[in-house]
């Protein structure tokens, strides 16, 4: 069993690999030599009537030739393991930077506790496949085809004994490993779903125990559980049957080579010193084979993690994703520094996206603009479309047509990491991590002094109820903002946005959820963030369209109109029917 994507991941370091390989090749050789050695000590001592003086010339390099042997096969185990880690450490790079690259719209399709675990567990179990599984594949058939090479010229009868009997091993290994190989994938799909269920049972805990249903889905966990125990106890029962076969056919075999000896030896036809020494020789010809077996479902483990592993490497990116863009000093109309430049007018231009390789469409054509220090409220139904132009102009995604363009200059043709410094987010729900408070606002900014993290959170309205915490800037808030209020944590995401000082704002309905007094700390601090940008806002509440100098309304992935509040109230359309479905009426 070879893998041809993990084989390509050895790249790098194929020169490890082969000095394992051929380590373990000298330390084989070494094991014929010992042999020797042994069968001529014996044949001495016992027929020869050789006293210890007579053979300690023979003693002594034969210790050597046992403690070269060690130290070679330590050596060899040594470049093997350092092989596994610079390919694990390579591959987990690679993993962690494209799901990166894929964005929040991938990872949020995905189940969050499944993805750490491939991040985890199933690099983890590459391990064994390239220290153990990769290498002894070339040394069962390296060290045999050596063993061979001695045997032949001494008993060609014994040679073909060897010969004939060593590809039962590797055939029966196959005939077992195609039905292990599909038990070892169902043993990492469990895995990988309790993984995710786990995850998911404690970040919703607090639903759970408020509905009563922590005990059910403890219930759940522990069917999950057993069902990884059964297919994991079914995983061994292979290995133990499959470690059983290939021991048994071994030992017949060498019983074989022993029994055709002995006939030989009893009848004179052959000096017992060559045939002790074929005897030796027996053992070590089948053992890289029986390591093999063994290593075998090992390198099946990390076989089935590899499939999710590639899985998640070969899922494309948006195409305008993978542009190298347009370099720093070919970019009119677009300041490479951030700040209160304008990167506007911000135009959309028959716009369209689709999820899901094209079955759902999200936008179906939409244009619109955006001018220096305008404030654009994005309104509509839900599944309108409002998150995919938010989406879409983060760079999370690329327009499947049409085009987005800053300053004239497609959007397409910058890229996204330049882009993104020119544009800061104020979510619904904002993702606090945990660390410090300073650490928290510092994000955008991270080498950002203390005197100017102070000034963003002053202007937010968060100093001071930051000094009042137990360190101050210094006190520690868990994942996702533990010990903090939901007003508290938005009034830090609009800290960040201060922080950035990015000329273009996108506000995501940034005072749902929030009780009247929270509600209105965060509207005179967003009143203030807003001051000298362009802002594009998500939004459905009155209080904050009235902050709007237009509104546009979507639905169904189009402009269905645009204009003022009572601009669109008059008109007693889409928006008036969404304004009158929330309670307001003027």
């Amino acid at each position: 069993m070879m893998d041809k994507r993990l084989w390509r991941e050895t790249g790098p370091v194929r020169f490890f690999l082969a000095l394992s390989i051929g380590l373990g090749l000298g330390a084989g050789l070494l094991a014929i030599l010992q042999a020797g050695y042994l069968a001529r000590i014996v044949n001495g001592v016992f027929l020869a009537g050789r006293s210890l003086s007579d053979v300690w010339l023979w003693l002594w390099p034969l210790l050597g030739i046992i403690i070269l042997r060690a130290g070679l096969a330590w050596a060899s185990e040594i470049a093997a393991h350092r092989v596994a880690a610079r390919i694990k450490h390579h591959l987990r790079r690679r993993l962690l930077a494209h799901i990166l690259a894929l964005g929040p719209v991938y990872a949020g399709g995905e189940r969050t506790g499944e993805l750490v675990n491939v991040l985890v567990e199933g690099i983890e179990a590459l391990d064994a496949y390239f220290a153990r599984y990769l290498p002894q594949l070339a040394l069962a058939a390296l060290v045999p085809l050596a063993v061979l090479g001695f045997v032949f010229p001494l008993d060609w009868i014994a040679g073909l004994i060897l010969l004939c009997t060593a590809p039962l091993i590797p055939l029966f290994m196959f005939l077992i490993g195609s039905w292990a190989q599909s038990l070892s994938q169902k043993q990492w799909e469990t895995l990988s779903r309790m993984s995710a269920h786990f995850l998911d049972i404690l970040q919703g805990l607090t639903t759970l125990k408020i509905f009563g249903r922590s005990k059910v889905q403890a219930e759940v966990m522990a069917r999950i559980s057993d069902s990884f125990r059964e297919t994991t106890l079914g995983v061994l029962r292979v290995a133990f049957l499959s470690a059983l076969v290939l021991e048994f056919i071994a030992t017949i075999s060498t019983a074989l080579v022993a029994v055709a000896i002995g006939l030989r030896l009893v009848a004179g036809q052959m000096p017992f010193e060559q045939a002790f020494f074929i005897l030796l020789l027996a053992p070590e010809f089948y053992l890289p084979l029986r390591l093999l077996g063994s290593h075998f479902h090992i390198g099946l483990a990390g076989a089935a993690a590899a499939e999710r592993i590639f899985a998640i490497l070969e899922t494309p990116r948006a195409p305008n994703q993978r542009r190298p863009g347009v370099p720093a000093g070919d970019r009119p109309g677009l300041p490479d520094r951030p700040g209160l430049q304008p990167v506007c007018p911000l135009a959309f231009t028959e716009v369209h996206y689709a999820f899901d390789q094209g079955d759902r469409p999200a936008l179906r054509g939409i244009s619109f603009q955006l001018q220096p220090h305008e404030r654009i409220a994005l309104v509509g139904p839900s599944g309108a479309g409002k998150s995919t132009v938010a989406h879409l102009l983060l760079r999370f995604i690329e327009p499947d047509r049409g085009q987005i363009t800053a300053n004239g200059l497609p959007l397409a043709q910058i890229p996204a990491a330049q882009w993104r410094r020119h544009v800061a987010l104020v979510p619904q729900t904002p993702y606090l991590f945990y660390g410090t408070v300073a650490e928290n606002i510092r994000l955008g900014q991270p080498e950002a002094p203390m005197a100017e993290v102070m000034a963003a959170a002053e202007q937010a309205g968060a100093h001071r109820f930051i000094t009042a915490l137990p360190q101050g800037y210094d006190t520690q808030v868990g994942e996702n903002g533990l010990r903090l209020s939901g007003g508290q944590a938005q009034r830090l995401a609009i800290a960040r946005a201060f922080l950035k000082d990015a000329p273009l704002l996108i506000l995501d309905e940034a005072t749902a959820g929030l009780d009247p007094v929270n509600e209105r700390f965060v509207l005179e601090a967003l009143e203030r963030l807003m001051q000298g940008r362009t802002v594009l806002f998500i939004a459905h509440r009155l209080n904050t369209l009235r902050l709007a100098d237009r509104i546009i309304v979507l639905q169904e992935g189009l402009v269905a109109e645009t204009g003022r509040h009572r601009e669109l109230l008059a008109r007693q359309g889409v928006y008036q029917r969404l304004v009158a479905a929330f309670g307001g009426g003027q």
